[in-house]
């Protein structure tokens, strides 16, 4: 549903078919790779990037509304804005799935990119 209202899907999001956009996490290997005390305190380590995906998503509005008069007068995303977009949503994911999904203990790195 983000997807579509960030207007980088054009397809209305169906809600009885497969969706157009799948999130896969890895199941993680919980006595290896998961530390037993860490989920107590992993949504307070978070917060610097509570902070400043605060901003980000402040920019991905801003670069929303920009995509669509773009949008609407060229017919075409601009690359450049879609990156970006996808980039904070990626980023949003890698610490919902750190401090929230409880999945990984890697922290998650402050960047836009893979």
């Amino acid at each position: 549903m983000g997807v579509y209202v960030a207007l980088m899907d054009d397809t209305y999001p169906s809600t009885d078919e497969q969706q157009s956009v799948h999130l896969d996490y890895r199941y993680p290997d919980v006595p290896v790779e998961l530390n037993r005390f860490l989920p107590l305190v992993k949504w307070l380590l978070a917060i610097p990037h509570y902070i400043v995906l605060a901003f980000l998503h402040i920019g991905a509005v801003v670069a929303v509304i920009v995509a669509w008069f773009a949008i609407l007068f060229t017919g075409r995303y601009p690359r450049g804005i879609f990156d970006y977009v996808e980039g904070v949503i990626r980023w949003n994911n890698r610490v919902l799935g750190y401090a929230f999904v409880l999945i990984t203990d890697r922290y998650p790195p402050f960047r836009l990119r893979p």
